[in-house]
């Protein structure tokens, strides 16, 4: 017979302090890394809300503003302006579909592309100079425990999700 083993305990409530949380940090990481890579993009013209939509098309994710919507977690509005300002710099185009005429296809152009090529040095760069404190090992390691958090995350949101349908 299995026994069930009591959850851990991580965090109390009494002696709970922001600077310690596991997420805390990583947003302080995540929003430090994006600073560098807007001034690392700016030569090309390129904010935060720009180049995450133009990478995800140059790497195929997605084609569709609905999609690109879902990936960078935007509301259709929001993507809407930003897809009108990349295309506005000439960096993507809006094709109307042959096969359905009420699905309207997103394909970056030439400039796009050669942009878009771009993003992957300057977000090695930033990340290779972050991660410099840590050997070849540690950043494995962190990587393998950020994915064990990530798919628990992921299981845990499932959970929620099921429990309010």
């Amino acid at each position: 017979m299995a026994t069930t083993q009591a959850p851990k305990v991580f965090y109390r409530p009494e002696k709970y302090h922001p600077d310690e949380s596991a997420a805390y940090l990583m947003k302080r990481i995540l929003t430090c890394m994006a600073g560098e890579i807007d001034q690392a993009l700016e030569p090309q013209g390129l904010t935060h809300a720009q180049w995450v939509p133009l990478f995800k098309l140059h790497m195929g994710e997605v084609s569709t503003a609905a999609e690109l919507a879902r990936e960078c977690a935007l509301d259709a509005g929001a993507m809407t302006r930003t897809l009108d300002r990349l295309e506005a710099k000439g960096l993507l185009k809006r094709v109307r579909s042959s096969q359905d005429r009420r699905v309207v296809k997103l394909e970056l152009t030439e400039e796009g592309r050669a942009t878009a090529s771009q993003i992957p040095a300057v977000l090695c760069q930033v990340q290779n100079a972050f991660l410099q404190p840590l050997s070849i090992a540690e950043w494995q390691q962190l990587k393998d425990l950020l994915r064990r958090v990530l798919d628990n995350a992921l299981a845990v949101q499932g959970e929620a999700t099921k429990e309010t349908e």
